[in-house]
């Protein structure tokens, strides 16, 4: 072994020596392992740790590693058929309780190994601003009251950033764990269960989980190249008698799509003549790739009808999660209530490191490569399909996000796609979760974020012809 040994694997060794151990009895120390196995130390604390998790070792400071005592008892065998009952009985007037979570687990999991991702929702490591994090975390560790309780809120200094970005002032800020848990939070309040909630169409599958998980109904409303159309939104209110909107004016997903200019006051003078919300998803304001942007549907609302999320974890990390809900009125209020029932606070530590990042000299120009490798990455896929795949080219072009979304031909099996897309070694999203009805057309949706460079999305275009070729309608 070398210091480069996984602690996996030096656990695993360990395992298997220590029936030499009578229980109780004291194991090598970690510099003896160190120096037998030729690992660091912290490898060999970590393989301990993973052993004593497990309930064969047991650690005392100060005095070393023993085996433990006996082995634990085998876990009981209980019958839990009676939850099938329970989970589904229903009350006559309730609506169902069942989560389905498929679509957001599809775009969440890792791919296996060999096979290019073209179906993540984050950043490369590459791209990740992963030193910039570490050193925010260790400067808010240093900062005095860095673990004590923060405003239910969040930190002041944190809400006005959010409240500068979207053009508001810090007291209509909350801070949140991230975009998604800011959505639960948004439907949770506004919406009464079994009550309708008008999405876009197609929209992120995350959205209609939680819409549907919180007991509601999702009715589409059609986008084309400039969003949502607002003719449709007003039908949509009047036979549906919903009292939220939920949109992605900006990089729409899966269409990558801007609200066009003439159609934002539209909407929300629609949305405000029906007595509703619009909660603005505004999840990839800091994903552009170097045009100017437009300013939040918030910023122009002159009705207090828009509830914005906003959110750091895409431009920065997967574990980096910071959200805000932003919003004017009594409805502050029910959102920060919801919030604080379910989770008190967002930890303290994770806000104070959030402010060192945004506020160090390192961030404008995170944003800025960020644009720059997406640009790249874009237009890489976008030449690698016009040479591969010309009949599935999107036309216009997003100048923003992560993800192209190709129209595929009439007749054409989703499933059967995906599945030879993986054999052939790339991952792809189907485009039936994107639908909260039934879709009008097959497509697919092709993401470029989580790819090294130009070199493994022309590689990974490769792949998916040949499967389009073996799954083709004509072929």
């Amino acid at each position: 072994m070398n210091d480069d040994s996984s602690a996996g694997a030096l656990a695993e060794s360990l395992r298997g020596e220590l029936k030499r151990f009578s229980p109780g009895e004291k194991l090598p120390s970690s510099r003896a392992l160190v120096e037998r196995f030729g690992v660091s130390p912290v490898t060999v604390s970590r393989a301990l740790a993973a052993l004593a998790a497990q309930g064969l070792v047991v650690t005392r400071p100060g005095a070393g590693t023993f085996r433990a005592d006996g082995a634990a008892p085998p876990a009981a065998t209980v019958d839990t058929s009676w939850q099938q009952v329970a989970l589904t009985a229903e009350d006559a007037d309730a609506a169902p309780r069942v989560v389905d979570a498929s679509g957001v687990l599809a775009c969440l999991a890792g791919p296996p190994p060999g096979v290019i991702a073209f179906n993540g929702g984050y950043l490369h490591p590459d791209m990740q601003p992963e030193q910039a994090l570490g050193a925010a975390l260790a400067r808010a560790a240093r900062r005095p009251g860095a673990w004590e309780r923060p405003p239910l809120e969040g930190l002041t200094a944190l809400r006005g950033w959010f409240g500068r970005a979207a053009g508001v002032g810090p007291a209509q800020v909350l801070i949140t764990s991230g975009g998604q848990a800011a959505l639960t939070t948004a439907l949770r309040a506004l919406a009464a269960p079994g009550s309708a909630v008008l999405v876009e169409s197609p929209t992120y599958p995350g959205a209609l989980a939680v819409a549907r998980a919180a007991g509601l109904r999702p009715v589409p409303v059609p986008v084309d190249s400039g969003g949502v159309r607002p003719e449709l939104l007003a039908d949509a209110f009047d036979a549906s008698g919903a009292r939220v909107f939920l949109c992605q004016p900006l990089f729409q997903n899966p269409t990558g799509t801007v609200l066009a200019a003439g159609r934002r006051r539209q909407v929300l003078d629609i949305a405000h003549a029906a007595g509703a919300f619009v909660i603005e998803d505004d999840f990839a304001r800091r994903l552009g790739h170097g045009d100017d942007l437009p300013p939040t549907l918030v910023a122009e609302d002159p009705y207090g009808t828009v509830v914005h999320v906003a959110s750091l974890t895409k431009p920065t990390s997967p574990s980096l999660r910071v959200g805000a809900l932003i919003a004017r009125g009594p409805v502050m209020e029910r959102l920060r209530a919801i919030q604080v029932v379910d989770s008190f606070f967002v930890p303290r530590p994770l806000q104070e490191a959030t402010l060192e990042l945004v506020g160090a000299p390192a961030w404008p120009r995170h944003l800025r490569a960020v644009a720059a490798g997406l640009r790249e990455r874009r237009d890489a896929m976008l030449a690698a399909i016009r040479h591969r795949l010309p009949a599935l080219a999107p036309d216009p072009v997003p100048t923003g996000g992560y993800h192209l979304w190709l129209r595929l031909p009439d007749g054409t099996d989703e499933t059967a796609l995906t599945g030879a897309a993986l054999r052939a070694g790339v991952a792809v999203a189907p485009g039936r979760p994107y639908f909260p009805a039934e879709p009008p057309a097959p497509h697919l949706r092709v993401t470029f974020a989580y790819t090294t460079g130009p070199s493994e999305i022309t590689e990974g275009v490769q792949r998916l012809s040949r499967a389009l070729d073996e799954t083709s309608p004509a072929a």
